[in-house]
């Protein structure tokens, strides 16, 4: 046997143990396993809770829930897991952070008593991200998830879930108590949102059976009060929405687990909006003597160009050696791909697909870490799903927006030079409107100057105030902190962590390996990340002295 064909054993050997190195470590025998009989306990505690057939989050309960977070963080820290691998330690904090986040929503951030939008229950699409982004409640009704026409068994499960809605509504109306004027008035439209749904809903069921009907009758009748009732209370909410620099950076520090405060997030999205504006200068002088892009002008044209962009994204992601291109990832883009829109209702994003598909198709790295999920579930446990509170923000965000600019850096785009023109404007939209958020947040500008910033600073007029985008995404930034910020923050930080490790390994770094480890860490915050793939913890134990 030769020296490579040796190698190719080891590799095959070592890539078979790794499962075991989950399952059979001495950490494990040492009180991992504890870990998770606690992880899942919590996770039913987060859950419990019902009154009415719906969720509780009247006063009372949220009160009762909080005295009892203290014995699940005791017993979190019962367990020592400094002498655990890497990777267990990584889970411990997970869980910490989310205990955290508990603590954190009951304390300050109060989506059952201070933002309407909380109580949506009707979910149409699917999230880009492994969970919902935003704070929701546990009894959401995931009308992507079924199969149209409904078999009996999929009505009596889609009426039983309807049912939760009436009891809930009635509910909310004693528990919103809090005085965030933008907040309230935002959110309004989601409920809206809602009781359009189920008039849809209402029409695709057309001939189902009584059960059902009656479910969605009663649901859309009591969503139409509750939103005549947010309208008349609306008057009366006169208080401020964010959260404030102190609270935000806390939030940041101890439960999204970025390291990065209120003030060094302003830092950074200041840097990258004016980058990306001189950049997009630049790129435009570079280019001067070039046809301007020709935007898709048919459905026939979007169908070609859209596909044969997933075809060259793939061609060249294999090609170039950048990552591992695995089976689910074309059906996973593909799949994704849209339709044609017509100018007059492009919003930003939809402008710049219709110039150019592959500029968006490099965000959507967001479906193959979710077709991952799915079809390589993560050895951890406590890294399987979804992490609550949107922890995984700074890895989902950061990476699919790192990736647009990466690729065009590694040579995507060199056939297409106009195409980087769009890469930069992205960029400065992302910057533009999680400054916004910031600023919102910090007290400087309330949502409406938050809105009016993002519109601003976004190139060639493409953030359009008439269209629902625009007020979706500031509205979301409001309700959860530091989201509007992890595209780009997060990017800064996959990029730093690029850096450290291509240093680290020398001559032994390639893309396609970074890509392989990053994947395989799952889909967490970038810190623990940095912490498992270089072995360096300063970072989470800086974080780790905040709480």
């Amino acid at each position: 046997m030769n020296l490579q064909a040796l190698l190719r054993c080891a590799l095959r050997v070592a890539l078979a143990a790794l499962p075991a190195l989950w399952s059979f470590s001495p950490a494990v025998a040492d009180g991992y396993d504890e870990l998770v009989a606690l992880f899942e306990d919590w996770r039913a505690f987060e859950r419990s809770g019902e009154r009415d057939g719906a969720p509780d989050y009247t006063a009372g309960a949220m009160a009762r829930k909080h005295a009892e977070l203290a014995a699940y963080r005791a017993r979190l820290a019962a367990i020592d897991p400094s002498g655990w691998p890497i990777e267990r330690q990584v889970d411990w904090q997970l869980v910490r952070a989310e205990m955290n986040g508990l603590d954190f929503a009951i304390r300050v951030l109060a989506p059952w008593a201070r933002d309407p939008a909380f109580y949506t229950s009707v979910w149409t699409e699917q999230s880009d991200t492994p969970a919902h982004e935003g704070p929701t409640h546990h009894a959401l009704v995931e009308l992507w998830t079924y199969s149209f026409p409904l078999s009996p068994a999929a009505e009596a499960k889609l009426a039983a879930e309807l049912r939760t809605i009436p009891p809930l509504l009635a509910q909310a109306r004693g528990n919103l108590v809090g005085n965030a004027r933008e907040l309230w008035e935002a959110g309004i439209g989601n409920l809206r949102d809602q009781g359009e749904a189920l008039v849809a809903l209402k029409d695709r069921t057309a001939g189902s059976a009584d059960e059902l009907r009656e479910a969605l009758d009663a649901a859309h009748a009591a969503t139409l009060s509750f939103v005549s009732w947010l309208e008349a209370q609306a008057p009366a909410k006169t208080g401020p929405s964010g959260i404030g620099k102190e609270n935000y950076t806390w939030y940041l520090r101890n439960v999204h687990l970025v390291p990065l405060s209120w003030e060094e997030e302003v830092t950074i999205l200041q840097r990258e909006l004016d980058r990306a504006h001189a950049s997009l200068r630049l790129e435009e002088h570079r280019n001067r003597s070039l046809p301007p892009l020709a935007a898709i002008a048919s459905p026939e044209e979007y169908g070609r160009r859209a596909n044969a962009a997933v075809d060259r994204y793939l061609e060249f992601l294999a090609e170039q050696e950048i990552l591992p291109v695995r089976d689910f990832m074309d059906p996973a883009l593909r799949v994704r791909i849209g339709e044609y829109v017509p100018p007059e209702r492009r919003n930003f994003f939809a402008t710049a697909i219709h110039y150019e598909p592959l500029t968006l198709w490099t965000h959507f790295y967001h479906w193959w870490d979710l077709a991952r999920m799915e079809t390589d579930p993560h050895p951890s446990p406590i890294r399987r799903g979804p992490l609550l509170y949107n922890i995984f923000d700074s890895r989902a965000e950061g990476l699919a927006t790192g990736v647009e600019e990466m690729m065009m850096h590694a040579g995507l785009y060199d056939d297409n030079p106009r195409a980087r023109e769009i890469v930069w404007i992205m960029l400065a939209q992302r910057a533009a409107r999680g400054l916004g958020s910031l600023y919102a947040h910090g007290g400087e500008l309330t949502m409406k100057e938050a809105r009016d910033f993002h519109v601003d600073w976004t190139p060639r007029g493409w953030m359009r105030e008439d269209l629902d985008l625009l007020g979706f995404e500031q509205l979301l930034y409001l309700r959860q902190p530091g989201y509007g910020t992890s595209y780009v923050s997060g990017k800064v930080l996959i990029e730093r962590l690029l850096a450290e490790r291509a240093r680290q390994l020398g001559d032994g770094f390639t893309l396609s390996g970074f890509f392989a480890e990053l994947d395989a860490a799952g889909v967490i915050p970038v810190s623990l990340v940095r912490w498992q793939l270089t072995g360096r913890d300063d970072e989470i134990r800086a974080l780790s002295g905040d709480g």
